[in-house]
Formats: structure tokens, sequence, C-alpha cells
């Protein structure tokens, strides 16, 4: 049997083939999927997240990290649901409406997902209509916004306001964040919370649920 610890190491390595096998043997050794995630899947993306803080680690080593336990997670997830494992919280996220770009959205995501969070990922050029619409499905929802352009980084507001014309703005925290968007930003246009990186979103959203 494998030893489920060695999906740390998987993950923390980038080894996705390691990862989907090591997360095979243990499901079918019959170990409780909830302890896979939270002993030893978060803890690696929590170490990956410092190793990426303190410049140990890059971008393309986040993106293998990530990607490696997003294989793991996609085995073990249907396991959870069965087991009714409750989820750290619910992330909608997007590229806002007229902006292309995904890399950092993608990558904010699988921190997320790799920090125990269920995420709808909207994909890009999202308008502010269909944030609200999947906000809505599910009360307590975060909602993270994704701009790389100047040009597109006013739609966070315009999603800020639809969200209060909607009548769900109290109930819905907002991070956002993307290479021209800053704290000020953030503090201008009325969001709960702004991340400059993918792991340190992760942290954001963790401190918005607690």
């Amino acid at each position: 049997m494998s030893d489920p610890a060695e999906l740390y190491d998987a993950i923390l390595t980038g080894n996705a083939k390691k990862a989907e096998e090591i997360a095979k043997a243990v499901l079918e050794a019959k170990v409780d999927p909830s302890e896979i995630v939270q002993k030893h899947m978060i803890p690696a993306m929590d170490e990956v997240g410092k190793r990426f803080e303190s410049n140990e680690y890059f971008v393309p080593e986040l993106l293998i990290a990530a990607r490696a336990m997003k294989t793991a997670l996609e085995l073990i997830t249907p396991h959870l649901v069965a087991a009714g494992v409750e989820p750290a919280g619910r992330v909608v996220i997007g590229t806002v409406q007229g902006d292309l770009h995904d890399i950092g959205k993608n990558l904010v995501a699988s921190m997320l997902e790799g920090g125990g969070f269920q995420v709808v990922d909207l994909g890009v050029d999202v308008p502010p209509e269909k944030f609200v619409e999947a906000v809505r499905e599910k009360g307590g929802t975060i909602l993270a916004l994704s701009a790389l352009l100047t040009t597109t980084m006013t739609m966070m507001k315009t999603v800020i306001e639809a969200l209060q014309k909607a009548g769900i703005r109290d109930a819905t925290k907002v991070i956002i964040g993307g290479a021209p968007i800053t704290q000020q930003y953030a503090d201008e246009i009325g969001a709960d919370g702004y991340s400059d990186n993918a792991s340190a979103a992760v942290a954001v959203a963790r401190e918005l649920t607690s």
C-alpha cells in the first residue's frame, strides 16, 4: 500500500503521475479521503505557497505543484462528496469582462482548491450579471475577481455595484487581484480583500471565512 504521506512529496515536487498513483492506491486501501486532503494535500500546497513567498519557488514550480494537486484531487473529490465532507468555503472566480488573461486566475483557482475550497471558475471575459448569478446560487460565497489590464480593472467596481443592486453585496465577500491592482484600489472600490499573489489569496480567503 502507498503511504498517503508520499502524496505530500509528490505535490511539493510537482510529480502529477506519482500523485495520481498514490491517490488511487490510498483510496483503494480505504484511507479516509478527508484525512488525505487535510493531513497531506493542504499542508503540501501551504508549503508550496511559503516557498513561493520566500522566492524558493517561482511561477513554473507553482503551476506544476498545482497540477499534481489537481490530478490527485480529481480522484479524491467524489469520495469527499460521498462522505458528506464540507469544503473550507465556496469561491466563485473569474477574469472580468473585456479581459482575456487567465494564467493568474487559474493559478489562484488551483491554490484555493489545494487549500480545501470548492472553486467555481467562470473563465475569462465574464460579465457582471454572470458573477451575480453564480454567487446567488449559494449563500456565503466568496467572489474572486481578476484583471490584468488597467482598462478592465474598473469593471471590478461595476461587479461590486451589480452585487449591491442585486441585494447580495452584504452576504458576499469580494477579493480582487491582478497586475495593476493595489490595496489602495481595493479600498477605493470597497473590496473585502486584496492579494498580489496566488498563495496569499488562500490566506485572504481563509480569513474571510473564519
